[in-house]
């Protein structure tokens, strides 16, 4: 199985995300991240799906993606030339003795922690999957209390943008 990332422009309208995600459930594929949200275009948002496959099946995945009459343009985004990011909150078990260990680890990987209680301390993290993994493995031992993490975005590098060339190709 292949990690895949796409980055879809989509008319922002009632139902698109649906269709978009039944067309990967209907070919047995299982989406392992799904963000969406609006762009620097009026009324287009931008999907970022992550999906492992082999790479055959994705490929008419993507063809039938590109037949919806709402898609405006996918581009799979390769981890070389693009960032990709994802948010995580994570609540930690915290006492006195803990706290201060927690807080180390915490400015290590240049995360926040945006909530302190006397038995808890949540963290957020921002960074690409292994950073926010590496994180969980180091606070694991304290005891995670509660987890939440986004799907991941991501955008390619360099001044080019893939909603200029959808918009001038629609």
């Amino acid at each position: 199985m292949t990690r895949h990332t796409l980055s879809v422009l989509v008319e922002d309208k009632p139902g698109v995300l649906a269709r978009v995600a039944s067309l990967f459930s209907r070919r047995g594929f299982n989406i392992e991240s799904l963000a969406v949200g609006p762009t620097e275009v009026p009324d287009v948002s931008r999907m970022t799906i992550v999906v492992s496959v082999e790479g055959l099946p994705l490929e008419q995945v993507t063809k039938q993606l590109n037949k919806l009459i709402n898609v405006l343009k996918i581009v799979e985004l390769d981890e070389a030339t693009s960032v990709q990011r994802a948010i995580a909150l994570i609540k930690v078990k915290s006492d006195a003795d803990t706290r201060s260990s927690i807080l180390e680890i915490v400015q290590l990987f240049r995360a926040k922690v945006v909530d302190v209680a006397l038995d808890a301390v949540t963290v957020e993290v921002t960074g690409n999957e292994d950073k926010i993994d590496a994180l969980l493995r180091l606070l694991e031992p304290f005891g995670i209390k509660e987890l939440v993490k986004s799907g991941a975005v991501a955008v390619g590098r360099g001044g080019r943008s893939i909603s200029d060339r959808a918009l001038r190709s629609a």
